[in-house]
């Protein structure tokens, strides 16, 4: 019986383009092993999907929806032979580097868009043996500034007046929200911060909510497939709030869910913050920002 593992030098995963990727390979058995040979592939691609409703309208998604790779590189790490009981461990070094007329990314998981990175170690064994396979996903962070961040401060006032996204108008209890935003062009690795105040409203408030939204755009020059979808949503008030009173803002952008704003030819990542007022009959009132992430 045998066990294949990979071990990264770097306890955090983080890479960037140029880095050396460094790790061992760790094979664990109870007795000798005969293997045909141990290999190690790194692997980085852009994998695009279509949500329900966009299935079917475009016979030319299908074309741009193939996986985009980045990278694609396999290192022989040892030829046909065997190793000795117990743990071995053979060292390994791959330099991070995106195929050619190709970038890198930064990592992210999404719902229609992917974008991930990864090492997969394989040891082929004989006729009668099982193959053994091990994947390790590792993350990539741009290494400089395509942009960065500037502070662009948002203020905003909200009341029946201001939606633009509402129907029926004269249901909605008469409020005036304002407030501000620290900027709409925001590092990723800071917190998104600012305050809100209800100056006045004629209705019990239930919740106040700050949505994160993520929207992926997924398509060629015949169309463009684009959705939105939440990623977290934080309560900052609870109940009917005091009238006249800040109520601080302040959100953490998770690390995988999000990535800097990022446009290509076949795919476009952006993202927007959403400040939701829920009124205590659960009606609900939404005004939206769109915001822009950098690395730095």
């Amino acid at each position: 019986m045998a066990a294949l593992d990979i071990r990264l030098k770097k306890a955090n995963k983080v890479y960037k383009e140029g880095d050396l990727v460094t790790g061992v390979i760790v094979v664990e058995s109870r007795g000798e092993v005969v293997h045909q040979g141990i290999s190690l592939l790194m692997e980085g691609a852009v994998t695009l999907q279509l949500s329900a409703k966009s299935v079917g309208l475009f016979e030319a998604f299908y074309n741009s929806l193939k996986p985009i790779q980045l990278v694609n590189y396999t290192l022989e790490i040892a030829k046909p032979g065997k190793l000795p009981s117990g743990k071995t461990e053979i060292p390994f070094e791959i330099p991070l580097k995106p195929k050619v007329h190709k970038q890198l990314y930064e990592t992210y998981h999404g719902v229609f868009v992917n974008i991930q990175y990864s090492l997969k170690a394989e040891m082929k064994r004989g006729v009668l043996s099982k193959d053994l396979q091990k994947q390790c996903e590792f993350i990539v962070e741009y290494k400089e500034a395509v942009e960065k961040a500037k502070s662009k401060p948002i203020e905003f006032k909200i009341s029946p007046d201001t939606l633009t996204n509402v129907k029926e108008k004269q249901k909605i209890p008469k409020f005036r929200v304002k407030g501000k935003l620290t900027s709409s062009v925001l590092c990723i690795t800071k917190p998104l911060t600012g305050e809100l105040i209800v100056d006045n409203c004629e209705a019990q408030i239930k919740s106040i909510e700050i949505q994160l939204v993520r929207v992926e755009t997924c398509g060629c020059a015949e169309g463009y497939a684009k959705d939105a979808t939440e990623i977290q949503n934080i309560q900052i008030a609870d109940g009917d709030v005091c009238r006249g009173i800040p109520i601080p803002i302040f959100m953490i952008f998770p690390r995988l869910f999000t990535c800097p704003t990022l446009s290509t030819n076949n795919f476009k990542i952006d993202f927007e913050i959403n400040i939701v007022i829920v009124f205590h009959d659960d009606h609900l009132v939404t005004e939206n920002f769109p915001i822009k992430l950098t690395r730095f």
